[in-house]
Order: C-alpha cells, then structure tokens, then sequence
C-alpha cells in the first residue's frame, strides 16, 4: 500500500461534512472522525506500521493522550516494541490517583502519541504534565496534522510536530 493509498483509506474511513465545532473551539466544514479509522484494526495496524520508522531514535516511551492517543501508541507498541504510557487530562481521584498510567515516565525520553493535531493545545496541556513528571519531551507525533497552527504552537513550546499524513495529503489522495 503506497502512501497515498493509505490517505485514501484514512480519508473514506473518517471523513465527515458539515459544522463541527473542534477541541479548539474552532469551527470547521471538515472532519476526520479519528474514531472511524482507529475502530477499524486493519487500518490502524498499517497506520502504525507506517507510523513505527518516524518514532525519532533515543525514544524509551511512547506516550498516547487520552482518548484517542490510546488505541494509536497500543498499536504503535506492538510495532516499536517500545513500552506504552496512557497520559490522562487529569489525574484521576482514585486508585494510582497518577496521570500517566503504564510504563514509567520519570528521567525518561518520551515521545507523545496524538491522533489528530489542529492547534496542538491538548499537546502542549499534556506535555506540561509529562515534563512535571520528569520526562524529556520533544517531540510529538500524530496521524494527521489538520494544518491549522498546531505545528507551530508546539514549536513555541519546544516540541517538534511529526505526522504521518496531513489535510492536504487526504484531500490529494482524495481528489485524484
């Protein structure tokens, strides 16, 4: 499967029309509905496959945020070998009361996992606590980069955006 087979793919799966209202509180006309694709264990077996040689060298933690980070750093796990942290938005009250839940973040290289990037605030919320924590972050990767800012706001924060695929590689696949 090439990678615009793959765009392809994404792009039947999860792409929706009409006005949603976004994490941001941007409004949009499109929508990849990552659950679609990450529901689907075929396609996002080869999303992760595709995913596992952009995961930066020196990595000993992939960390995926809450919730759809999760099933995208699980399957990635099994692709990397690498061990897995399930960062929450909070800690939650009770139990471990810990917000990354998994492997050890602590003195660690951590590379977070997100499905879907549009202005990356969810990003730069989770890295704040990773780093907390005692981690080293970087760098993060995401399935689709919405090309809407997130790039760049991770940057002011010290954190490099890498994505397996980007709006504008949906909508080419898309279109031809």
């Amino acid at each position: 499967m090439t990678h615009s087979d793959l765009a392809l793919r994404i792009h039947a799966a999860s792409h929706l029309t009409g006005q949603f209202t976004l994490r941001s509180g941007r409004t949009a006309t499109e929508y990849f509905d990552k659950y679609r694709f990450e529901a689907d264990p075929v396609l996002l077996d080869e999303i992760a496959r595709r995913m596992a040689p952009l995961v930066p060298s020196g990595t000993q933690v992939l960390a995926g945020l809450e919730m759809g980070g999760i099933p995208v750093v699980t399957a990635l796990g099994r692709h990397t070998g690498l061990p897995c942290a399930f960062v929450r938005q909070h800690a939650k009250p009770y139990g471990t009361c810990r917000l990354a839940e998994g492997a050890e973040v602590a003195g660690r290289k951590v590379l977070v996992i997100e499905d879907v990037v549009t202005s990356g605030g969810q990003i730069v919320l989770s890295t704040a606590d990773l780093r907390n924590l005692g981690a080293q972050v970087d760098e993060a990767l995401c399935v689709i980069d919405r090309e809407q800012g997130g790039a760049e706001a991770l940057k002011a924060e010290d954190i490099s955006l890498l994505s397996l695929l980007t709006a504008e590689d949906l909508r080419a696949a898309a279109a031809s």
